[in-house]
């Protein structure tokens, strides 16, 4: 019974506030305003923001004692239209205000012709080309609250530098906002820069209204596209439209498959709720970015409702209806411009619109965050959040928990990517180019050292084969690039220096090889890094130092040690000789003394020890004499007996002085170095041209000595050392080994 009661009581309550409702309003007068729209409704947005306008008047009509009409006209996304249709709203419809996808340099085009819309509040719904726009003294009632361009393509740099793309080829369409700017391009150029990738190729397509057959259009640009090697294509700006015929033919001609990488912008990412089956399709693996709002609160949800009943009356050909971010912003707008046209009366200002939540530095309702999506069956998935304070996170909480540390690294957040073509790692981005020419990489021939380069050419194949350490080196770095690189080795005939005069000429690209880091070849050509380090070594013949030694067992103690044990024996015999000569007859004498010392040496001494003390001082020295005598014995028995081997030429100031001939790689840069740096004369130096020389060399009496640069001297004398080689004097000191390119090298 108290349930009936209080249902009752509710329903008194509910209908008594209808009944004030309607008595207040037939109570006031309702004044009729208009506020004009300027849309592309040929358009998914231009869709979305019309019906989303018509909502937020009709629910400020349904609680307001003023009547707000919605004039609405349509641009075509034609330039000259728009221009036509804000001159209209203001000269026909008298309308208090405009809302809607308009420029500024549109804005100012119509102003010539109407100054009455230079005192008429303009909303531009989309973002501004220049930041002086948003304070123009030509339009002092142009309000840009549009997005942040600059933040997208700070987005669109995030998701190339997560990857680690170098290279990248940017789409884009000649509306008539993205146009009217080339600082977007500069801007995205320089994001790009920074996370260290590049622009390669650039396309512009013209605005989808503009073309009187796009898809033969966007096919003949695609075609152009797919001669190049780059597979990294970012959307940088385009129509939901444009996009829908660009992923089509791109579908067709194998562009959305394995290898490729696909960006899309908020601006088709943000209306992906709305695309039909088909479009998705052709999207498979596509990833991109929408702005990021709440949609679960009750708000958005009341509006959703809303919002798909009218469009669906309205567009009933349209599959999927979900509000976007679009629609949103020009909801809010909206009702923000009504709210300041009721307390205007008639005339709207600045003051009364920035009192309405309109924001004066053009960011009414902008969100600094995007949703990083992925398209994947019939739909998307979101993968991360971006901003450009924190970068990529899962989450808002994750957000929230890194704030403490905008330093940290983002890797690894994008990992679970399905990528187009199904594979399930990241793609390259770069495939072999039908219009792209092989790399032309030059190989020294004729190297004396095979370990390095080795040219074969097998004559019953009619191949050549080209092996070795330098080559080996080259191919697992090209092996662990991030694209691919279409190469061909090209064997060389001439010298080092005439190599990298190629190179410099531009007849090869690179020379790959055991190439030195040399100062005068850094005017010509660009170098790697070292693969390994180098300088110049000589190695000689080895000879035996004994025979030389007269005096060799001198050697096997240092002279310090022999003065210190001739004085020790000194003092400890005469210490002794103090201590006997007052109690033995045998030892008074000076003479006496000497003889002792001599004879003490070899325990062969006859004179008694008598005294104790005497006996105390002798002990110890007795044991350090035979540990001497031992250890000096082993030690000249060893010099003795071992080997004792040594160059022979110490260093090449000895070459110098006698005049003698020494040898070097013929193709090397060695024989400048001796002739230019160490002076020698060029009809002492002979030039070999294989290892296997050598040896033969040094035994003829040919040459006294061969200089070969450090990587080379090891190779040698391990081969070699078992011959009688070894190296002498100091290495001389380079820049190591490396792979030389031209300036303008691009790998």
């Amino acid at each position: 019974m108290s349930l009936i009661i209080c249902f009752f009581v509710l329903q008194l309550l509910t209908w008594s506030r209808v009944l004030l409702a309607h008595e207040s309003r037939n109570n006031c007068s309702r004044s009729i305003m208009s506020i004009g729209a300027v849309l592309d409704l040929s358009s998914q947005m231009g869709k979305h923001q019309k019906i989303a306008m018509q909502i937020a008047l009709q629910e400020f009509n349904r609680l307001s004692c003023s009547k707000l009409d919605l004039k609405i006209e349509n641009s075509h996304g034609n330039s000259a239209h728009a221009v036509a249709s804000a001159m209209d709203l203001t000269q026909s419809k008298q309308v208090l205000a405009i809302i809607g996808t308009i420029t500024h340099s549109e804005a100012n085009l119509a102003s010539e012709f109407d100054d009455t819309i230079k005192n008429i509040p303009i909303l531009s719904l989309i973002s501004p080309v220049a930041r002086s726009e948003k304070s123009s003294p030509l339009l002092p009632y142009f309000i840009q609250e549009g997005y942040d361009i600059n933040l997208h393509m700070q987005c669109i740099a995030a998701i190339v530098g997560e990857f680690r793309w170098r290279k990248v080829t940017v789409i884009y369409e000649l509306d008539n906002w993205f146009s009217s700017d080339p600082g977007i391009l500069l801007d995205l150029s320089y994001s790009l820069r920074l996370v260290g990738s590049e622009i390669d190729n650039h396309v512009a397509l013209p605005s989808l209204s503009s073309l009187l057959d796009p898809k033969s259009t966007i096919e003949n640009e695609l075609n152009r596209l797919k001669n190049k090697s780059n597979r990294v294509f970012l959307i940088a700006h385009s129509s939901l439209e444009l996009a829908n015929i660009l992923f089509e033919k791109a579908k067709q001609m194998s562009l959305v498959g394995k290898g490729s990488v696909w960006v899309i912008p908020d601006g088709v990412a943000g209306l992906l709720d709305s695309v039909n089956s088909s479009s998705i399709l052709n999207m498979q693996g596509v990833i991109g970015f929408k702005t990021h709002f709440m949609e679960t609160s009750k708000a958005f949800r009341r509006f959703k409702f809303k919002f798909r009943r009218r469009f669906v009356l309205e567009f009933p050909e349209e599959e999927n209806i979900n509000p976007s971010f679009f629609a949103l912003q020009s909801y809010k707008a909206t009702r923000a411009v009504a709210q300041a046209a009721r307390e205007s009366q008639g005339k709207l200002t600045l003051e009364q619109l920035f009192k309405s939540n309109i924001s004066r530095n053009g960011k009414f309702w902008q969100s600094q965050t995007f949703n990083i999506i992925n398209v994947i069956g019939k739909s998307y998935r979101e993968l991360a959040l971006w901003s450009p304070e924190l970068g990529f996170s899962k989450n808002l909480i994750t957000q929230q928990l890194t704030e403490m540390n905008t330093n940290s690294a983002s890797s690894g957040i994008l990992s679970t990517v399905y990528w187009p073509g199904g594979i399930q790692f990241v793609p390259k981005g770069w495939t072999h180019s039908t219009e792209q020419r092989k790399l032309q990489i030059g190989v020294p021939a004729k190297g004396a050292f095979t370990e390095f380069v080795n040219v074969t050419y097998d004559k019953n194949r009619n191949k050549t084969s080209i092996t070795g350490f330098s080559i080996d080196v080259f191919k697992e770095a090209v092996h662990n690039l991030s694209y691919d690189l279409d190469f061909a080795f090209v064997p060389f005939n001439g010298s080092y220096d005439e190599m990298v005069e190629q190179v410099y000429n531009k007849t090869l690209d690179a020379a790959v090889g055991d190439t030195s880091i040399m100062a005068y070849r850094y005017h010509l050509v660009d170098f790697s890094q070292p693969y390994v380090d180098s300088g110049i070594d000589m190695v000689v013949t080895e000879q035996s130092a004994k025979s030389k030694e007269t005096w060799i067992f001198l050697k096997a103690f240092t002279k310090g040690m022999w003065l210190m044990m001739a004085a020790l024996h000194i003092f400890v015999g005469f210490v002794i000789w103090l201590i006997e000569r007052q109690v033995n007859e045998e030892l008074k004498g000076f003479g006496s003394m000497l003889w002792f010392l001599v004879t003490v040496i070899f325990y062969a001494h006859r004179e008694p020890i008598r005294s104790p003390l005497a006996r105390t001082v002798l002990a110890p020295w007795l044991f350090v004499i035979l540990i001497a005598t031992s250890t000096f014995t082993a030690s000249l028995t060893s010099m003795m007996t071992v080997s004792q081997l040594e160059p022979s030429v110490l260093d090449i100031k000895s070459l110098l002085k006698r005049n003698s001939p020494v040898g070097c790689n013929g193709n090397s840069f060695i024989v400048k170095y001796l002739t230019e740096v160490q002076k020698f004369k060029p009809e002492n130096i002979r030039r070999i041209n294989s290892i296997n020389d050598y040896p033969s060399a040094f035994q003829n009496k040919d040459i006294e000595a061969a200089f070969f640069i450090a990587p080379h001297a090891k190779v040698f004398m391990a081969k070699y050392s078992c011959r009688g080689f070894i190296k002498a004097g100091n290495t001389f000191r380079l820049g190591g080994l490396g792979i030389s390119q031209g300036f303008h090298f691009g790998y």
